[in-house]
């Protein structure tokens, strides 16, 4: 199956906080890439402009349902850091920030 991955440009918010993820989704920021080293050496755009696959949790829908119509709890909470795919979710920007959607299965795993 190819997963199709969907860009919007920007969404009129305040906030990220006022966006609140249905079913089995998780919304995630995106960890930043150091731009210096513990040294204080700056590093090069080629190697910051990469995609770091770690994020933060900031919120979690509610969790999916099973075929009898039960609640399937969702595995990660606020504040969780999580590994990422290398694909898929759907980005959401807001202001300059840019935030993604996932469902739970596509989190990869938690960082403990």
């Amino acid at each position: 199956l190819a997963r199709t991955r969907y860009h919007l440009q920007s969404i009129s918010l305040r906030s990220i906080s006022s966006l609140k993820p249905t079913l089995d989704r998780i919304l995630v920021q995106r960890v930043k890439a150091e731009t210096k080293t513990a040294s204080g050496i700056f590093l090069p755009s080629s190697v910051t402009e990469k995609q770091v696959p770690e994020a933060t949790v900031l919120a979690v829908g509610p969790g999916g349902r099973d075929r009898d119509g039960k609640l399937i709890p969702m595995e990660f909470k606020t504040g969780d850091k999580v590994l990422l795919p290398s694909y898929g979710g759907q980005s959401i920007k807001v202001g300059d920030e840019e935030y993604h959607l996932f469902r739970d299965a596509e989190i990869l795993a938690k960082f403990t």
